[in-house]
């Protein structure tokens, strides 16, 4: 428990100037006993404390600090199972509040303060800020910020991820926005940074080390849990909470980062600098501008790269969702390149569409001509299948077409309702129609459909009954003739001959 100064002086008044005892101190202001032996104890003086009561784990006690003096960090419960091998009966809850005084504590470690030149130095980290949601998906709010060592400038940019590709992209972003690089950017050891590490022995990642090399600094990740090295940037980060994230009303992502960009040129600039109060971070800064490295002549390309396969329908899935791509490309691995604005599809170095990028989830990204195109090729496609199974079975009825289009028909319902007479009447009576109804120079379905009529009733047939087949493609689109058996019966009439051996 917490005191002020004033219970403190009355702690100590009261046990030095009136003798009273620790509990009846404790009793009469209200405060726990242990919090009056600290008060006490914090003089140098010698603290008469309350005479404990025998317990039974005094007889392991010594037992307990051997081993602690051996594995200071021992976990409780393990101790206790060893106590309770040795013969010790209470409970473990106990057990563990009457060893935690006995558990060596660790010696205090001491830090030097860090002081860097100007230009010479930018610390760089990630920071969680919660979750929001676009459509029907539920992204994370991640904050890139990178600190400058010497002048405390700030820069903070939101994304919607900690990639590879945004991680990149807040580092191009904040060299931009300060004119220059700084020479040495210190890392905690994230995946973007350090593949593999043990110990000293470090394997960079190969895409950050290239990034490294175009901008010319030196990246440098910081020692396995020591925080204190890049103690700059969790300043930074617990600044930009309290400061600005704190409370804030935003309408999307790139109000918010309007709002981040204001915020680092103003209130983060204008506080007072920590090395030297008279003056502020924005002339901090202009001191150390001049000593950065300058900006190579062309900018890093931190586009997201990744392959796309492409199935039977024309989209691409990226990101969660899909994006239309030619009908002409279907079946295919294709690279899908993405800004944060837009998505590009390539084929080799070709650009085959250009969306604007979703961050939905399950959206469905077109463009009209996609779709369009590809539904008027289905359409010829059905047509061109239907009219070469016509011509195919009444050859006649490829003039009939020819003659029906300079008359306005139109071919598409020509061919269906031909085939449908096809399949009641078959392909010679449709032949033998569709000649009829070219010799009297209809060229019109309806011709061919009364001369089957009167041709069946010429015949006393009854009304054919449509035959209906499964949808099958390889049963439908067969079509059939009818064959001369004219050379049967010449055979029928020819004499038998014996076989003989």
């Amino acid at each position: 428990m917490a005191i002020d100064e004033k219970t403190r002086a009355e702690i100590l008044r009261l046990y030095y100037a009136e003798k009273w005892k620790i509990g009846t101190i404790a009793r009469q202001l209200g405060v726990h006993h242990a919090t009056v032996e600290r008060a006490v104890a914090a003089t140098g003086e010698p603290v008469h404390l309350r005479r404990r009561r025998p317990s039974m784990i005094d007889p392991f006690l010594p037992f307990v600090r051997q081993t602690l003096a051996v594995w200071p960090g021992l976990p409780s419960t393990r101790l206790y199972q060893m106590a309770v091998e040795r013969g010790y009966r209470g409970s473990q809850s106990h057990f563990r509040n009457m060893i935690a005084p006995e558990r060596p504590r660790p010696v205090a470690e001491a830090y030097l303060r860090l002081k860097t030149l100007p230009g010479e130095q930018a610390q760089v980290d990630w920071a969680h800020f919660g979750k929001v949601r676009i459509g029907r998906a539920e992204r994370p709010l991640m904050g890139f910020v990178m600190v400058l060592s010497y002048s405390r400038r700030p820069f903070l940019r939101f994304y919607l991820n900690a990639g590879m590709d945004n991680f990149l992209r807040g580092h191009v972003e904040a060299f931009e926005a300060w004119q220059g690089v700084p020479r040495e950017l210190w890392y905690d050891n994230l995946k973007s940074v350090v593949a593999e590490r043990r110990g000293d022995a470090i394997r960079f990642n190969p895409r950050f080390l290239d990034f490294a090399g175009h901008y010319r600094f030196l990246p440098k990740p910081v020692a396995v849990a020591r925080g204190n090295e890049k103690g700059r940037v969790e300043r930074a980060i617990r600044y930009v909470r309290d400061s600005f994230f704190a409370a804030r009303a935003w309408r999307d992502i790139d109000d918010l980062n309007a709002q981040a960009q204001a915020w680092c040129d103003g209130i983060a600039a204008d506080r007072p600098w920590a090395e030297d109060r008279s003056i502020t971070v924005r002339e901090a800064f202009e001191r150390e501008s001049g000593s950065f490295i300058a900006l190579p002549g062309d900018r890093y390309p931190a586009d997201e790269r990744v392959e796309v396969r492409i199935g039977k329908t024309p989209y691409a899935r990226f990101d969660l969702n899909d994006y239309s791509v030619p009908h002409t490309h279907v079946r295919r691995i294709l690279t899908a390149v993405a800004t944060l604005e837009e998505v590009r599809i390539l084929d080799g170095a070709d650009v085959i569409a250009t969306h604007p990028r979703s961050f939905d989830k399950g959206a469905c990204i077109e463009i009209d001509e996609h779709i369009a195109e590809l539904a008027r090729r289905k359409s010829h496609a059905r047509r061109l299948r239907g009219q070469d199974r016509l011509v195919r079975a009444a050859p006649n009825s490829e003039r009939l077409l020819a003659e029906a289009a300079p008359r306005g028909a139109y071919i598409g319902a020509t061919v269906a309702a031909l085939l449908r007479l096809l399949d009641q009447y078959g392909a010679a009576e449709l032949e033998a129609a569709i000649d009829e109804a070219l010799e009297r120079g209809v060229p019109h379905p309806n011709a061919v459909r009364l001369s089957l009529t009167r041709r069946r009733e010429q015949r006393n047939e009854p009304p054919p009954i449509p035959v209906s087949l499964p949808s099958d493609p390889r049963v439908r689109d067969i079509a059939v003739r009818d064959h001369d058996l004219g050379g049967y019966d010449g055979l029928a009439g020819q004499p038998e001959q014996d076989c003989e051996e």
